[in-house]
């Protein structure tokens, strides 16, 4: 990523004898490779990246055993790291009652402070008394719970709207809302309670390295338009790979 931008900012004063029909320039490989070699990077930092996505997705062994070998300190104590993992599986799982009374028990502030994320957590709870076919009780958690609510808030309404209309379609399949059922609900607001809680830490509430990686394809891609050089396209190897000609 760095390279890719020095690179970038470099590229007119780089000595290619090779041209290409499309006028950009070809950066061989070991030219690339230098410059790599150039690029200086604390072995420290790097940790710290490694421990920073540890502890902010959850990995509270992984974490452990990399503060012990590497002598890299968290930032945040481990111990809550499990805690935030009970809270978001209990989300993952449906279990919404049990997310929010573990959220007051590790900070009470945290609901009173979000209203936007107790109501989602609420509008789980109703989606989740749907699944379940509690239909009268969906109505009525609905009509005392998310009403004043939605009266409060348009966005909120709007919100209500959509979950409570998974009521009227039997076939969920033609419901123009049916995604709420589905899984990926229960993980956009477990995401939500897992980034509120780290905020609630004082720490950032996603991980560096995904951004990292964005911006290095980000980087990848504006380099392209001006040269030819070897790039990273598999970023689970992260292997250079050279330029077709």
């Amino acid at each position: 990523m760095f390279l890719s931008r020095i690179v970038l900012r470099d590229l007119d004063s780089i000595d290619s004898p090779v041209s290409m029909a499309s006028s950009k320039k070809l950066v061989t490989r070991d030219e690339w490779e230098r410059k790599l070699r150039d690029v200086k990077i604390r072995k420290e930092d790097m940790n710290r990246l490694v421990m920073n996505f540890l502890v902010t997705e959850g990995f509270v062994d992984a974490a452990d055993k990399f503060r012990i070998e590497s002598g890299t300190q968290p930032d945040i104590d481990l111990a809550t790291i499990t805690d935030r993992m009970e809270v978001k599986r209990a989300v993952q799982s449906g279990n919404v009652q049990e997310a929010i009374e573990k959220i007051n028990d590790l900070n009470p502030t945290i609901l009173d402070t979000n209203p936007q994320l107790y109501f989602h957590l609420q509008q789980q709870k109703l989606i989740e008394l749907i699944r379940a076919g509690k239909i009268n009780e969906a109505l009525e958690f609905a009509q005392e719970e998310l009403a004043p609510r939605g009266e409060e808030n348009q966005a909120f309404l709007e919100e209500i709207e959509k979950t409570v209309t998974l009521l009227v379609f039997e076939d969920i399949k033609n419901c123009p809302y049916g995604e709420l059922l589905d899984v990926s609900q229960r993980l956009k607001t477990a995401s939500e309670v897992n980034a509120a809680i780290l905020t609630s830490q004082s720490h950032e509430k996603d991980p560096k390295l995904p951004s990292l990686l964005k911006m290095l394809i980000w980087t990848q891609n504006q380099l392209d338009e001006k040269a030819a050089y070897p790039r990273i396209n598999n970023f689970s190897t992260a292997t250079l790979e050279d330029p077709a000609i």
